[in-house]
């Protein structure tokens, strides 16, 4: 299931793709056209005279990737949906293996399989450092949470395989949420489903290239990882010992909050207190503020290159560990716009909680296959 909204500049060459490249052959592929004002639906109607396999159901009005999903659920002639971004393709043996994976006698309980995320479009400095991301997201997070905590904070929302009956048995999407990957992987093992998180499934996305598609990007991750805490504080805060790994991701959650509007007071009373000495001419305390920052920019610096190097190492055979050269851009800018993110969004996710949140999207700019990269 592909859910699409003004997506023209990458959808034909995503469709192409899912529709000759991968190596099996039992399967549909229904895009759901959540309201687009492009060009898409002319360009899918085009596509669906090209291909059998190929369905395409139209939302008049765009209400969100959610909710054009929950819809597409009911046009699905599948027990098993693959979520596929517009802008994502997975590997060709992707489908084989997460079937397998699936139709195991053993995996009746298993709600969801997400995949390993690797970026397209490495041609911008952005671009490279996001690279490191993943890999450390997905290289040491998702490995430990899996393998320690039994549970997944979050699925990865361009590529993951739902088994339909799990997603009814939560209620589908949460249509007011931000992030519907982060809440429908909470609401599953509230429901006692299990997840996986296959390394071996690779597929590639397109990543933002500009700081203010960054900043929206992770504004909208920060939002829904907000929701989901709230949505679930109840829950864990009463009966903290029903499920442990849970309760674990929860307090880790709780502390990246608290610890990014810390981490802003103190840098705005910082430079305040800063400023003060330098205007009063106590340029020995400004000395020493300056260099007890600079001790812990390199504590920082010593913490983040130790995961990185150990989560490229691990992911994907080893073969991203080249884009460790852009590292130190990820560790100093990246976990500064993640936790301004978090405080310039958290009012907004105590709004979608009171009931006042909406789940309509608006896709980023695009670049298209063919001004994309694997280098």
């Amino acid at each position: 299931m592909v859910p699409v909204h003004n997506e023209e500049v990458v959808i034909k060459d995503t469709i192409d793709y899912l529709m000759t490249k991968l190596n099996y052959s039992n399967y549909e592929v229904l895009v759901m056209d959540d309201g687009s004002t492009d060009s898409s639906p002319e360009i899918l109607k085009a596509l669906q005279e090209n291909y059998d396999k190929l369905r395409v159901i139209r939302v008049e009005k765009n209400k969100g990737k959610a909710h054009a999903f929950n819809l597409g659920i009911a046009f699905a002639n599948g027990k098993l949906i693959l979520s596929n971004d517009a802008d994502t393709v997975p590997e060709p043996d992707a489908l084989k293996r997460y079937i397998n994976l699936m139709t195991r006698p053993e995996s009746r309980n298993i709600a969801a399989i997400t995949a390993n995320m690797d970026v397209q479009n490495r041609t911008t400095l952005l671009g490279k450092s996001q690279t490191v991301e993943f890999s450390s997201i997905v290289g040491i997070i998702k490995r430990t949470q899996l393998g320690v905590l039994g549970s997944l904070y979050a699925y990865s929302g361009a590529n993951t395989m739902y088994r339909k009956d799990a997603l009814i048995d939560v209620g589908l999407f949460r249509q007011d949420r931000a992030t519907e990957d982060i809440s429908i992987a909470w609401d599953h093992q509230t429901n006692g489903w299990l997840s996986i998180f296959a390394a071996d499934i690779m597929f590639y996305m397109e990543v933002p290239e500009t700081l203010s598609s960054l900043y929206n990007q992770r504004k909208r991750w920060a939002k829904g990882g907000t929701e989901v805490w709230l949505t679930n504080f109840k829950k864990v805060f009463f009966r903290p010992f029903e499920h442990i790994g849970r309760t674990v991701m929860f307090i880790d959650q709780t502390f990246s909050i608290v610890w990014s509007f810390f981490f802003w007071i103190s840098s705005i009373i910082y430079l305040i207190t800063l400023f003060t000495f330098a205007f009063q001419g106590n340029f020995e305390r400004v000395y020493h503020m300056i260099t007890m920052a600079f001790i812990f920019v390199c504590f920082e610096m010593v913490a983040g290159t130790l995961q990185l190097l150990a989560s490229l190492i691990i992911d994907d055979q080893a073969r991203k560990f080249k884009y460790m050269l852009f590292a130190p851009l990820y560790m100093l800018l990246f976990w500064m716009v993640n936790a301004l993110t978090i405080v310039t969004t958290f009012v907004p996710a105590v709004k979608t909680i009171l009931g006042l949140g909406s789940g309509t999207w608006k896709s980023p700019e695009r670049k298209g296959l063919q001004n994309r990269t694997n280098g």
